[in-house]
């Protein structure tokens, strides 16, 4: 595991895998055992698997999903891959390369990207979220930004994504609240926030969304009510969907990606793999895919460079 990161720092790999899950990293045992160089960008906590207990694994007995995550994650450094447990906050395509940029400011550059962030299934399960999604509500600022220029907005969330959304919505709204409880984010990105035109409530957490046709207002846990026209809820780390936008690819409406065979978009040099692809949301083909993809990446750099 690699802990000694150098907030803005440009790194070089061959491969880089965006997720720290069994995809991402079955992606990264896979690629780093054909003596490629190989990166993982993700954080244990937003894996789907970390507080499952698995029972339905070929040949194993119940075991813990952090358990297997951490072995997976053991094994992957074994064979030569680095694992940063930062989050991603832009992905993109310069030239022939893939640039990387998380939220200690470091930047990643790399001939090949796997993408196995997994989905967010993250909700804040209050009244007025289901009501107005689509009406107001969005869980992708990327996406809907352009919708509320000269507007006001409230993002919702605590962390790196909340923190990322609440900047790039600063560049089109006139107002932005970022709600959060506990603001937990890296010094470096916080930092830009702080800097920017946004109003920071916190501790905080809504209640209550609220309108008409349209999103009106939120209220607030203390009982305080903020008048908004959108609300950008944003938990964890940042979507598939967003990401995969970023670099060119527009996911079906549910933000599944399509891929070969081979795992591969339709993106030259960009594979993805895992929860991402599609039902069924199971460990057997998150693994499966990640064997394919890492190998097929693999395959592409070596023959690159030979």
């Amino acid at each position: 595991m690699n802990l000694s990161y150098q907030p803005g720092a440009t790194l070089d790999y061959d491969i880089v895998i965006i997720g720290a899950g069994p995809a991402g990293l079955q992606a990264a045992i896979h690629a780093a055992r054909r003596k490629v160089k190989v990166a993982v960008i993700g954080r244990l906590d937003n894996s789907a698997l970390l507080k499952a207990e698995v029972e339905n694994y070929f040949g194993l007995d119940k075991m813990e999903g952090r358990q297997m995550l951490l072995k997976g994650m053991e094994q992957a450094v074994r064979f030569g891959a680095e694992i940063f447990e930062q989050d991603v906050l832009k992905a993109e395509k310069v030239g022939e390369d893939f640039v990387v940029v998380t939220d200690y400011d470091m930047e990643f550059r790399s001939k090949v990207l796997i993408l196995a962030p997994g989905i967010s299934r993250k909700k804040l399960n209050i009244p007025g979220e289901k009501e107005f999604l689509g009406k107001g509500v969005s869980y992708c600022a990327a996406c809907d930004c352009n919708f509320f220029r000269n507007r006001t907005v409230a993002v919702i969330g605590d962390e790196s994504t909340a923190a990322s959304a609440t900047l790039l919505l600063a560049e089109y709204a006139a107002v932005v609240y970022w709600v959060s409880k506990s603001l937990n984010v890296a010094e470096q990105l916080m930092s830009k926030v702080k800097a920017s035109k946004a109003k920071i409530i916190s501790p905080s957490s809504v209640s209550r969304i609220s309108g008409e046709e349209v999103v009106r207002s939120i209220e607030l846990n203390d009982g305080r009510r903020l008048e908004v026209d959108g609300v950008f809820i944003e938990l964890g780390a940042k979507g598939a969907a967003d990401l995969a936008i970023e670099l060119g690819v527009i996911p079906d409406p549910s933000g599944v990606i399509e891929v070969t065979q081979g795992m591969q978009t339709p993106v030259h040099g960009l594979f993805a793999c895992g929860d991402v692809t599609g039902v069924p949301w199971q460990l057997a083909r998150a693994v499966g895919q990640g064997c394919i993809a890492g190998t097929n990446a693999a395959k592409l750099i070596r023959k690159e460079s030979e």
